[in-house]
């Protein structure tokens, strides 16, 4: 327990830091660390010994935050400049190219190399990049330097990770009734119900603050979109979870790495949020449209 929080409070102070410096290439690249080590948690413990995928599949999973956003070098890189580089090419040319390198690889080493091994590469290195990247989206998704993409960071993780923590508090207190016993045991339906209530007033707590603090504050619409879709992110949130669990059943692991002492690997501190992110991010085009 020392351990873990012992983690979880560096994890803060962590990101306490990239919120200070969220307009610089800070977020970027932070982003893209977790995201190159994710995408090599799972080839690893899929046990792909193909090195070169291993390597190319870590090496993209690192470009796509940087290439996420035309803003995300600002201001070491103007947003015209980065965005003329980023945009030569269509995103469906470079994933076209991408799976026939992964398939000329798999021909070159056909003896250890499976077609399940190129699957897997595919979504470690291209959905699961693409999910973290959409922290660099919601940054600027409402234009560069504007508050609203902070909150909608914050509301994607508490729809995750205060989810998460609620339900395991919650089922701790009250659990009784499993939830999924053949992929997580320890889940149960008051903690899902719980971690919901949680999650939702933390989302309520933050608007309230960012209403308060920002230059800017949120129209009532808005808000009430925001948190009329909460509960249902929610619940996809705890499928993203399963998923994962899924995964390391299929893989045979416990967890998929090792860097956060006591907490695992990245994919096990940010799995629900694969799912939350790109969900708040394709809700906040429908606010902003």
């Amino acid at each position: 327990m020392k351990q873990r929080v012992i983690t979880a409070c560096l994890l803060l102070a962590l990101l306490f830091f990239v919120v200070w410096q969220i307009n610089t290439p800070l977020l970027a690249v932070v982003v893209a660390a977790f995201s190159a080590i994710a995408a090599d948690e799972i080839m690893k413990c899929a046990k792909i010994k193909n090195k070169f995928i291993l390597i190319l599949g870590d090496i993209v999973a690192f470009l796509i935050p940087i290439i996420a956003s035309p803003s995300a070098l600002e201001p070491f890189v103007k947003t015209e400049i980065w965005g003329k580089i980023i945009g030569v090419a269509p995103a469906s040319a470079y994933l076209t190219v991408l799976v026939i390198v992964y398939f000329l690889a798999m021909l070159r080493d056909y003896a250890h190399t499976k077609f399940e091994d190129v699957a897997i590469a595919v979504v470690a290195s291209v959905f699961v990049p693409y999910a973290f990247s959409i922290l660099v989206k919601l940054r600027d998704v409402a234009g560069f330097k504007t508050q609203f993409g902070t909150l909608l960071i914050f509301y994607a993780f508490i729809c995750a990770m205060g989810t998460d923590m609620g339900a395991q508090l919650t089922g701790m207190a009250i659990g009784k009734h499993q939830m999924s016993p053949n992929i997580s045991p320890k889940k149960t339906w008051e903690g899902a119900i719980g971690g919901i209530i949680v999650g939702f007033i933390l989302n309520v707590v933050a608007i309230v603050l960012y209403n308060l603090l920002a230059a800017q504050p949120l129209e009532k619409k808005f808000i009430v979109i925001l948190l009329i879709a909460s509960p249902f992110i929610q619940v996809l949130s705890m499928a993203g979870d399963l998923s994962a669990s899924v995964l390391k059943r299929n893989f045979d692991v416990k967890d998929f790495g090792k860097i956060f002492p006591g907490h695992g690997g990245v994919m096990d501190r940010f799995d629900s949020s694969m799912f939350t992110l790109p969900l708040t991010y394709a809700l906040a085009t429908i606010i902003l449209k």
